[in-house]
């Protein structure tokens, strides 16, 4: 499965209801260091499918859900089981760290 882009519309159906643990990016089309991290988590999406779901939300069209998680900075990454938030990362810090938290949610 390829990343998906989740709006107010479907994030409950998309993130809360999913069986799977959701990497939700938080992102901007303007955003220097998103643009760098999107091929990462195509990436890493495709290692990790069926253990983990990628999903993408722009800022700028979502300021419910960028509110909702107290986005002061971009990129920024939050790992979710459910509703609850099991790992979270801000900034672009290399594929490694990224990896990581994609390891930590699909152990939870």
């Amino acid at each position: 499965m390829s990343v998906f882009e989740i709006t107010a519309a479907n994030f409950k159906e998309e993130v809360e209801e999913s069986e799977l643990p959701v990497i939700v990016d938080l992102w901007a089309p303007w955003c220097g260091p998103c643009k760098t991290l999107g091929p990462v988590l195509d990436k890493l999406a495709a290692e990790y499918e069926g253990k983990v779901r990628v999903g993408k939300v722009n800022v700028d069209q979502q300021p419910d859900i960028a509110r909702a998680f107290n986005v002061s900075s971009i990129p920024m990454l939050v790992a979710l089981k459910g509703a609850d938030v099991t790992g979270h990362q801000i900034g672009f810090n290399g594929e490694s760290a990224v990896r990581a938290l994609f390891d930590k949610a699909s152990e939870s």
